[in-house]
């Protein structure tokens, strides 16, 4: 959704909310907004199956029960609560829908549309272009059934534009009404429909799903192809041009030789990779968005139109893995298309699983013994992260192997560097890091101890941390602990580290600072 309302789940099928709470669109009974979850108490227990959200905005939520709970923006009845008022708390919409299980909401701008189980829509809301469907533009109160050509029809998806509202029937036919002024509803005119009308440039074409932008239309076929028409001045048709289009026109993805991630010669040769890679099997557009996205049955997301202010006005390869993302990255407002659900995911990477077995008595082969202590590692792993072990452990059949070479400290958190690409370390602990870094030759990890020693630097320690860098060859980490310590100079000179100070590393220190002006009045 756009920034004013988020649905979290708590504990046992509570409901928190938080954001802007424009038009009272949080349902918490004021127009405070709010940074922090609050329980949404009035829908206890509920479990949400699908909401959606208008323009003002208002909110319709339908539960997995089929009951119908609406709030927020009213000014056009889009609640459908008979009224004009702003909804401050959910309200239960059982008028004409008291029989009825509804499984799907869609939401225009300010108007309202829901599906039942048995395939019928319901309506309600601002009516100006005639997208309730009613046959008149007044606006509609309460839920209304969409009648029409849809009288006799069984309805299995619905959407809404700004002002226009869609229907799929189980035929795959595509039913449209309500505003065209750009051609949205594809019937080949820019007339505002104010009942249902069947899209007959689709004939002998079975849609299985439809998507509303603000002002175009994506439809899905069965076979995994996609139609657009309507607005184009942001390329969101994705047919190469920036045209109006007021018939349905094929979407083609772009052909990527490297898009093909399965092995040659081709498993399946009756359903090639090609048709795998681009066969579309989800589409997606948002009525508050100018932009559209799909994604295939070879995991890859596209997507056009309005990007950040740009026109993509051809489907464009994206990195992402899900169209959500689309939305949330590139589309103006940033949106959720859907309703997102959001699990605990117990399932862990390659890196996150490395990291848990660094120092696992349980799984490990190899222990260092330091300073008394031991620290549990993996052979195989360590040949393949260290030159170092690559060919220290090549013939070794030990499992046991003793240093005196460097800390406790120092060596483990080497090791764990290995399992995790990361340091944990105060400044003075990496200075010993830094000496097993060069020794090993990891400038990798060098690197880290540089940054890390940077990061720790003060007064106390500038000293000791230069003469560390100058022992170590870190020329860059020397010029950084220099250029501190004369930043300084009154304070350093005063310090233990400086009294202490190498005869040689004085010397330079002192000529270098004399170089630099340090010692002008």
């Amino acid at each position: 959704m756009e920034e004013e309302l988020s649905l979290p789940y708590g504990e046992s099928g509570k409901i928190f909310v938080l954001g802007t709470n424009c038009s009272g669109c949080l349902g918490l009974g004021d127009v405070q907004s709010t940074i922090e979850p609050r329980r949404l108490d009035s829908l206890n227990g509920k479990k949400i199956a699908c909401l959606s959200y208008g323009s003002g905005p208002h909110i319709v939520l339908a539960t997995t029960e089929g009951e119908v709970f609406t709030w927020g923006h009213n000014a056009y009845s889009q609640l459908g609560n008979g009224t004009t008022n702003h909804g401050l708390v959910p309200c239960h919409i059982s008028t004409n829908l008291s029989n009825k299980q509804v499984t799907e909401v869609a939401c225009g701008s300010y108007h309202s549309l829901v599906l039942t189980s048995d395939g019928e829509v319901f309506a309600w809301g601002y009516n100006n272009s005639g997208q309730v469907g009613s046959g008149s533009t007044a606006n509609q109160p309460i839920p209304r059934r969409v009648m029409g050509c849809l009288q006799n029809k069984v309805v299995v998806n619905i959407a809404c534009g700004q002002m226009c509202s869609m229907a799929v029937v189980n035929t795959g036919e595509v039913y449209v009404w309500g505003y065209n002024g750009n051609g949205q509803l594809g019937l080949g005119s820019s007339g505002n429909q104010p009942t249902p009308c069947r899209i007959a440039a689709l004939q002998g074409i079975r849609v299985q799903r439809v998507a509303c932008g603000y002002a175009h239309t994506l439809v899905l076929t069965d076979e995994g192809q996609v139609y657009a028409w309507g607005a184009n001045s942001y390329g969101q048709l994705g047919i190469g041009n920036k045209s109006n289009q007021s018939y349905p026109a094929p979407v083609f993805m772009e052909k990527d030789s490297s898009c093909c991630r399965q092995p040659s010669p081709c498993p399946t040769p009756d359903f090639p990779c090609a048709a795998r890679c681009s066969r579309i099997i989800e589409i997606a557009a948002c009525h508050s968005a100018h932009t559209s996205a799909a994604k295939t049955q070879g995991g890859h997301v596209y997507m056009w139109g309005q990007c950040r202010g740009q026109s993509v006005i051809l489907p464009h390869l994206t990195h992402f893995s899900c169209t959500d993302d689309v939305f949330a990255c590139f589309a103006t407002p940033a949106v959720s298309w859907r309703l997102l659900s959001v699990e605990p995911d117990d399932h862990l990477t390659v890196a996150e699983s490395l990291k848990r077995e660094f120092d696992n008595p349980n799984t490990a082969d190899l222990k260092f013994l330091v300073d008394g202590k031991y620290i549990y590692a993996h052979k195989v792993l360590l040949r393949i992260r260290c030159e170092h072990f690559r060919s220290s452990l090549e013939d070794n059949q030990d499992d046991i192997v003793e240093m005196s070479e460097f800390s406790y400290p120092v060596y483990r958190a080497f090791l764990e560097y290995l399992y995790t690409d990361s340091i944990s370390l105060p400044p003075e602990e990496a200075v010993g890091l830094l000496d097993l870094a060069t020794f090993y030759r990891e400038n990798r990890l060098k690197k880290l101890c540089q940054q890390t020693i940077k990061q720790g630097i003060c007064e106390e320690n500038a000293i000791a941390l230069l003469s560390a860098a100058v022992k170590y060859d870190a020329q860059d980490l020397e010029e950084f602990c220099f250029r501190f310590c004369i930043n300084h100079l009154t304070v350093v000179t005063q310090t233990s580290g400086f009294a202490e100070m190498d005869h040689d590393l004085l010397k330079n220190f002192i000529s270098k600072a004399s170089r630099v002006g340090a010692f002008k009045n």
